[in-house]
């Protein structure tokens, strides 16, 4: 019945992994985009986010990972916390250190993966602005499908283009970060609610 519901209504969620979650955060996990490089302190769009949902919000944002640092310090940073939602956003530094796109999503995978057998939800997010990053774009959105992640596409679209909205050529500044936020805001709310 609730399928007929889904199909004829849309009011079905999709499939995320551990939906029902019972932590008590949202911890943003992340680079330099994360962390609020280029903005002033208080101005990430991690402390913007705080500001638009009931649960506290943290920040475990580090200016020049890679996937590959990120899982260095998952446990430390993320699950040792017991979080309710992990907002993973990397890609950035992986590229620009000429890192593989396989290792990047191999990396992603492991690290969603031991997120969900800890009992979070994950939100993956995707970084690229029309021809910017479009090949991480199409991985990005089959790995979330593949492992039943909250995709959350384009947080960049239209800012990193405009110079009003960012710090240099990549990172926001603090009206970009408030973008991002409210971006990010809109994919999860249905699942923190």
């Amino acid at each position: 019945m609730l399928a007929i519901c889904g199909l004829v209504c849309g009011c079905v969620k999709q499939d995320v992994a551990n939906i029902a979650a019972k932590g008590d955060m949202i911890i943003c996990f992340g680079d330099s985009i994360t962390f609020g490089y280029g903005a002033g302190p208080g101005e990430d769009y991690p402390t913007a986010l705080a500001k638009m949902v009931a649960l506290k919000v943290v920040n475990a944002g580090v200016s020049g990972d890679t996937t590959f640092e990120a899982l260095k310090r998952l446990d430390s940073d993320v699950l040792s916390k017991k979080p309710r939602l992990v907002i993973v956003e990397f890609c950035g530094n992986d590229f620009l250190k000429k890192v593989p796109i396989k290792d990047t999503v191999n990396n992603l995978d492991e690290i969603i993966t031991r997120i969900q057998d800890s009992g979070s939800m994950v939100a993956l997010v995707d970084i690229s602005a029309g021809m910017f990053f479009k090949d991480y774009r199409r991985v990005f959105k089959k790995l979330a499908r593949d492992k039943q992640a909250i995709f959350i596409p384009a947080v960049l679209s239209k800012v990193i283009t405009n110079p009003s909205m960012k710090s240099d050529f990549l990172h926001p500044n603090q009206r970009g970060y408030q973008i991002v936020a409210s971006r990010i805001h809109k994919a999860i709310s249905k699942y923190i609610e």
